[in-house]
C-alpha cells in the first residue's frame, strides 16, 4: 500500500516542489500544438528565446531544466565548459544559471541554427560565451551533415546533405589544461569523435554524451565506453528511448532511423 501511494503522489510531489516542472507543463500547453519547424518565441526562467521548432525546445527544456542532465559540480566559480551541439542556446542559458561566471565554448554546426544561437545569447545579455559555427569532428576538413531544421543534424543521415566547416575536438582539448564540463550532443558524431580524442580526454573532469545508434550504421557503444574506461572515467547510463519488448519491436516508430539513444554521464576518478 505504501508503494502504491508513493507512485501515485510522486508525480504530484515533483509538480509542487519543482518550479521548472510547472514551467514545462505550462509551456507544453502553450506550445505543444504548434506546427513543427516554424520559428517563434518562448519565455522561460527569465529568458526570452527565439526557437526554430517548438517541440524540439520543449524536449530540450525538460532534459536541461527539469531533469537537469547537465548539472555538475566544480571547485571553480568560473568553470570552462565545452558545449558541443549548442543548438539555439538552451544549454548555454542553463550553464549560465548554475555558473554565472562560467566560460563557454558553444559549438553549433548548422549556420542557420547558429545565427539563432548568437541572437539568443545577445538578446539575453549572456556573456562569456564564444560561439563556434563549426561541427565538432575528427578533422578540420569539413563534414557533410544531414540538416533537418531543428536539432537533428547528423553525419549518419543521408537526406538534405550540406557541407559544413568542422573542427577537430582532439586538437582543442590538447590546448587546454582543464575542461570542467564537456557536453556532447552531436547526433551520432560522438562514436567517431570520442575515440579520436583518446587520451586527450584526460583534461576533462565531467562529461555528458548523448549516444545515438542509427539503423544504417554499426553500433559502437562498446568502443566509446572503452575510451572512457581507459581514461579513468566512471560512467552512468540512462536509456532515453524506452521501447517495450525490444526483441520484438525492433523499429522505433517515432524515429525509424534510430534504434537506441542513451545518455551517458561520466566523471573522472
Amino acid at each position: 500500500m505504501h508503494l502504491f501511494f508513493s507512485l501515485i503522489f510522486s508525480g504530484l510531489h515533483k509538480f509542487i516542489k519543482n518550479p521548472n516542472q510547472r514551467t514545462f507543463l505550462k509551456s507544453a500547453l502553450m506550445y505543444g500544438g504548434k506546427e513543427r519547424y516554424k520559428k517563434g518565441t518562448v519565455r522561460f526562467n527569465g529568458f526570452k528565446f527565439d526557437v526554430v521548432d517548438y517541440l524540439s525546445f520543449l524536449f530540450q527544456y525538460k532534459d536541461i531544466f527539469v531533469d537537469e542532465y547537465y548539472r555538475f559540480k566544480s571547485e571553480s566559480d568560473s568553470p570552462l565548459i565545452y558545449d558541443c551541439g549548442s543548438n539555439i542556446g538552451t544549454s548555454c542559458a542553463y550553464f549560465k544559471m548554475i555558473y554565472p561566471n562560467s566560460r563557454i565554448k558553444a559549438f553549433e554546426a548548422d549556420p542557420r541554427i547558429s545565427d539563432v544561437l548568437i541572437s539568443n545569447i545577445k538578446n539575453n545579455k549572456l556573456t562569456g560565451i564564444d560561439v563556434i559555427n563549426k561541427a565538432v569532428w575528427i578533422s578540420n576538413d569539413g563534414v557533410e551533415l544531414s540538416v533537418e531544421g531543428a536539432d537533428g543534424a547528423s553525419v549518419y543521415m543521408k537526406d538534405n546533405l550540406k557541407k559544413v566547416e568542422s573542427v577537430r575536438l582532439k586538437d582543442l582539448l590538447e590546448s587546454e589544461s582543464r575542461v570542467d564540463m564537456l557536453k556532447m550532443d552531436i547526433e551520432g558524431g560522438e562514436i567517431d569523435v570520442i575515440p579520436d580524442c583518446g587520451s586527450s580526454l584526460k583534461v576533462i573532469d565531467n562529461l555528458f554524451i548523448e549516444y545515438h545508434s542509427f539503423t544504417n550504421a554499426k553500433q559502437k557503444l562498446s568502443e566509446l565506453l572503452k575510451v572512457l574506461e581507459q581514461n579513468n572515467f566512471r560512467y552512468f547510463i540512462k536509456n532515453d528511448y524506452d521501447k517495450r519488448m525490444p526483441l520484438v519491436n525492433k523499429i522505433n516508430i517515432d524515429n525509424p532511423n534510430m534504434d537506441l539513444q542513451l545518455n551517458i554521464f561520466a566523471y573522472r576518478k
